[in-house]
């Protein structure tokens, strides 16, 4: 069993070596450098459809739309929290999240579409969660195992991306 495992003493030593790497030790695996900046694509996408969903709340508010006003709010409050995750472990990784407005849609895998009806806007935040929904199965299994953490948290958020698509397809069929 202790075969393929360090021994405590070189676990030891190595954890006292490079300490202002904070929680990156010689065990990680992933391109620390390349995985902040596929975050920071994702913590723009995230970002966007915060901004996308509050202008369909307030959009949509007049319309006899109670259900899907309803749905708007919850899920610009739900990708806020995968931004604040997202960022968070950006500073985790000794990277810097990006909220520079002027590059967010530039980065940003979702595009921002205003809609002009209350279909058009279901249809294109469809359009947006399919996006990051195929944006974040690519990223886990580029990550694969040499980043656990990242990978864990980013299959947490596709969870809820998968359950935005299916809200937003339930609301397409019957938007009252």
């Amino acid at each position: 069993m202790g075969e393929f495992l360090t021994d405590v003493q070189t676990l030891r030593e190595q954890a006292r070596q490079h300490i202002e790497l904070g929680p990156i030790t010689s065990a990680y695996g992933a391109d620390r450098e390349r995985v902040v900046s596929v975050l920071n694509e994702a913590l723009a996408t995230e970002l966007v459809c915060v901004l996308r969903y509050k202008r369909h709340y307030y959009m949509a508010s007049g319309l006899s739309s109670s259900g899907a006003v309803a749905e708007f709010m919850q899920h610009a409050n739900e990708e806020m929290g995968h931004a604040d995750l997202i960022a968070a472990r950006i500073v985790q990784l000794r990277g810097e999240p990006d909220f520079n407005p002027d590059v967010l849609t530039k980065r940003s895998h979702a595009e921002y579409v205003e809609g002009q009806n209350l279909t058009d806007m279901l249809r294109e935040d469809l359009v947006a969660e399919r996006v990051a929904i195929a944006s974040y199965e690519e990223m886990i299994r580029w990550l694969g195992d040499k980043d656990p953490t990242t990978r864990r948290m980013l299959e947490g958020i596709l969870e809820i991306e998968e359950q935005h698509a299916e809200d937003l397809l339930n609301l397409l069929v019957d938007p009252g």
